[in-house]
């Protein structure tokens, strides 16, 4: 509950900023207010336009996510098991962590169509924060436990939940809040740079040639609360696989 409290607290603090800078700033170009912003959110959650453009744009980033999730971790499993492939990916994942989104993305629209240019932007991004995330936690894994659990003849999928399940988790669920983020971020910016007819991406974009700065605002607190929702269920979802798991 305290918790909660500083939390709000915190972000009060800043709306009430934000609020000043804008009536100082008295203009409604260069910086709307967070109660116009609030407006014309409210504005725009009520035509399906809003919905048409959320369910397009958030099919394909958390399709990427996925993908990059998936991709991410068994990789890292291979990296942590195989030397040899540890030694040949290494470099490509240093890369893929490098790389701006911006000069993958605009290479991208050489390759595939700007209404899939989402998926592969947000694959890219993830799948380099997942695979170093769960490699560090494999690599991190006790021995003695392993050893324990051979010498014991503990059944597979105990072994897998007492042993490995418990000293990963805390190292796939902080991948995992990360690469959400991270993926609408360039999910979003990846639009922006593509325009594909219908996602957030474009109606960010139009927004900026038309200036409308309460539209843009509007947008990116949608991204926000969207990325933020996304990042709370799949947490939610994992933690309730998990004790599902440990049951067994």
């Amino acid at each position: 509950m305290k918790k909660a409290l500083l939390i709000s607290a915190g972000i009060l603090f800043w709306l009430i900023v934000w609020q000043v800078a804008a009536l100082a700033i008295d203009s409604s170009i260069l910086l709307v207010s967070p109660l116009d912003v609030i407006k014309r959110l409210g504005e725009l959650i009520i035509t399906a336009d809003f919905w048409q453009s959320i369910l397009f744009s958030s099919c394909r980033i958390m399709l990427g996510f996925f993908i990059g999730l998936v991709t991410g971790t068994v990789l890292a499993v291979f990296m942590g098991k195989f030397r040899v492939i540890r030694i040949i990916f290494s470099p490509l994942i240093s890369v893929m962590k490098s790389i701006p989104v911006a000069s993958f993305t605009i290479l991208a629209l050489f390759w595939i169509r700007s209404e899939n240019l989402s998926v592969l932007v947000t694959f890219l991004i993830c799948t380099p924060i997942v695979c170093s995330n769960m490699q560090a936690g494999i690599d991190s894994l006790d021995p003695k436990l392993k050893e324990m659990a051979k010498v014991f003849k503990i059944p597979a999928l105990r072994r897998f939940s007492g042993v490995y399940l418990s000293q990963l988790m805390p190292y796939f669920r902080s991948a995992s809040a990360l690469a959400i983020g991270l993926s609408w971020k360039s999910g979003a910016a990846a639009e922006v740079i593509g325009i594909p007819d219908g996602s957030i991406g474009e109606k960010l974009f139009m927004s900026k040639i038309y200036l409308e700065t309460a539209d843009l605002f509007a947008w990116t607190a949608a991204v926000i609360l969207l990325s933020l929702l996304c990042e709370k269920l799949f947490l939610l979802v994992v933690g309730i696989l998990q004790k599902k798991i440990e049951r067994m």
